[in-house]
Formats: structure tokens, sequence, C-alpha cells
């Protein structure tokens, strides 16, 4: 099919176009449809249907024992999923916002996240808690946190976070038929941004890593709302001459590295762009997983770019604390030149 052709054919009736935050609410209305003991918790979610409205209407639709307005207690709503997952139910917990995880990061880290290895797998524990993270939005302190590597640290804890909304329409209903505890970072930046959906059919399993642009010269990898900057910084290459491979890495524990490898080895040279700080971060291990798995093929270091090792600044300087596309080029040119 030619690319007149693919421009001008109709979509097929599956594949609906929707924000990133709409698409999250069909993924848990199809999920609690499918099953009745999948319940969503949290602050204001009901008729308010959350502050940036991802279980709007949801409330009415299934009713309040299913979609339940809790206190403003993070360690009491991780806590009692933590009981309703024992009891057989699978609860979707909603963090407001990525700063207010930390009350329930004892229950999270010291609880949930080890209570199928005590009862030595007899007993799962299929608890999804979904929160909003990262930047780019100007909120204050306390609103835009990036949290993943504590949580990636956590054995017993699967981490994912979606980059598009086909993603997110697809991995919020895998992770809650999973059986272990889920924790689901949702880039609040792309919130608003559209995309397709096919609610047909699944693209990937919910651990895969995605190649989202083919390169040759540079392998960059990211998750979540930096995807977007690192396709912004590829395509600014490919002016430039630099052919960029762009790789989605939307699992964040467990890593799928084949794609990773497999495009490093082709490339020679890699980068990884994050929002959250530099210091012992999820870029952290991938670069030092490559480094010890593709070495022989590297004709460069693997390079990192990412926030500042302070914590997240005022709303008026997050421009210069969040890596932009002019950074990730920067490391690309540093990468090119050895």
């Amino acid at each position: 099919m030619s690319v007149v052709d693919q421009e001008t054919s109709a979509a097929p009736a599956s594949v609906v176009t929707m924000p990133f935050a709409k698409a999250i609410n069909a993924g848990l209305r199809a999920a609690l449809a499918a099953d009745d003991h999948v319940l969503l918790m949290g602050e204001d979610i009901g008729p308010l249907g959350g502050v940036f409205r991802v279980t709007e209407g949801l409330q009415a639709e299934f009713g309040a024992e299913r979609v339940l307005d809790t206190p403003l207690a993070e360690s009491g709503i991780v806590g009692t999923a933590i009981g309703l997952a024992m009891a057989g139910f699978r609860p979707v917990c909603e963090i407001q916002f990525d700063g207010f995880v930390f009350p329930a990061f004892d229950q999270i880290t010291s609880q949930l996240a080890k209570l199928t290895n005590r009862h030595e797998g007899a007993l799962p524990f299929p608890v999804v808690i979904r929160i909003p993270y990262g930047g780019h939005i100007g909120a204050v302190e306390h609103h835009q946190e990036s949290p993943e590597a504590y949580f990636a640290h956590t054995p017993g804890l699967r981490v994912v976070s979606p980059s598009t909304p086909n993603d997110a329409y697809w991995m919020i209903q895998d992770a809650i038929t999973s059986n272990d505890p889920i924790i689901f970072l949702e880039p609040k930046a792309k919130y608003w941004m559209k995309g397709e959906v096919d609610t047909s059919a699944r693209a990937l399993p919910l651990h895969a890593s995605r190649v989202v642009r083919r390169g040759t010269d540079v392998t960059l990898v990211g998750h979540g709302a930096m995807v977007t900057t690192l396709l912004q910084a590829a395509a600014l290459a490919e002016g430039e001459g630099t052919s960029c491979e762009v790789i989605d890495l939307r699992s964040i524990s467990p890593i799928d590295y084949g794609p990773i490898l497999d495009s490093v080895r082709r490339t020679g040279r890699m980068v990884y762009a994050q929002e959250a700080s530099g210091f012992t971060s999820v870029g952290s291990e991938v670069a030092a997983t490559v480094m010890e798995k593709a070495f022989f093929a590297l004709e460069a270091p693997v390079l990192r770019v990412s926030g500042f090792d302070t914590p997240f600044p005022p709303a008026k300087l997050e421009g210069l604390f969040l890596p932009d596309a002019d950074r990730i080029l920067e490391a690309v040119d540093r990468a090119l030149a050895y």
C-alpha cells in the first residue's frame, strides 16, 4: 500500500482517537465490566472523577461500592487494598499526585511487595497503584516528582509507564489482570495528548519495550513523557544528518532489554533520557546493563541525560530542570564525537 493509500484509507471501526486520560478511563471501564472483583479506590475519584478526570463517569456507571471515594489517607488506601486482595478482589488505587505516595511507601514496599514471597507464592496480591508522575504541568511542590527508581529497586513490585493512549488503554487492563502488585506510572504531561487507540487488539505484552522510530547512528531510550522529547530530538537530528533510533521502555521493572541490545549492537551508541534525577536511577541501571551486555559493540560510552540531582524546582524553573531536545542532542553529539 502506498503512503497516499495509507493516508486516505478509512481507519478500522475499532480504532478511535482519544486523549491519554480518556484511554485510561476506557481501559478501567473495560476492566470493571469484565470482572466484578475489580474495584477502584482513591481520593475524589467518584463524582468528581479524580483531579485529572481519569475516573470520570465510572462511579455513576458501576456504583459507589466498586468506585470508592476514600479518605485522604494514602497509607489507609493501600492497606485496605492489601486486605481486599487477600479476600479475592482486584483493587486499583489512585494516588492523587506523585508526591502523595510517600505516606503509603511503607505499605507498598514493606508489605505489598513482600507478601506473595512471604506466602511462598500461594497467595497472589493483584493490586494496581496508579500514580500520576513527572513534570511539564507547572505544579507546586509535592505535585511533580519522578519516584520510579524507589519502586523499581523493590523486589516484588512490577513497575510500568505507558507513553501513548493506545498503550495506556491496554496496559492498565493487563496490569489489573496480573496477579502481581503493579505500580502504574502515568506521565501527567501526557493526559491531554490525543492518539489512536485500537480497542480490538493489544500491540505488545505488558513488559515489552518498543521501537518507536528506526535509525542507524545512535539509540535513544527513555520512558513516559520523555519518549516524546526523544522523538523531537530524533527529528531535529535527522535534519542535521544523524539517524536516531528511539525505544520506549514501557516497563521499568522488569526491563525488556532485547530491542535495546539489538539496537545498540547496530548503532554502537546509546543515550538514555529521563525526567528523574540521574543518581542511582532507572537510567543508571539501563546504562550499566547495556555496558555489560553489549560492551564490544559500543563505539562510545552510554550517556545519560536527566533531571539534576536536586529536589524538583518551582514551576518557573522546571524548564531548566527537565531534559529537553537540545540537551539530548548535545549528548548525541558527544556520543558521535568518540
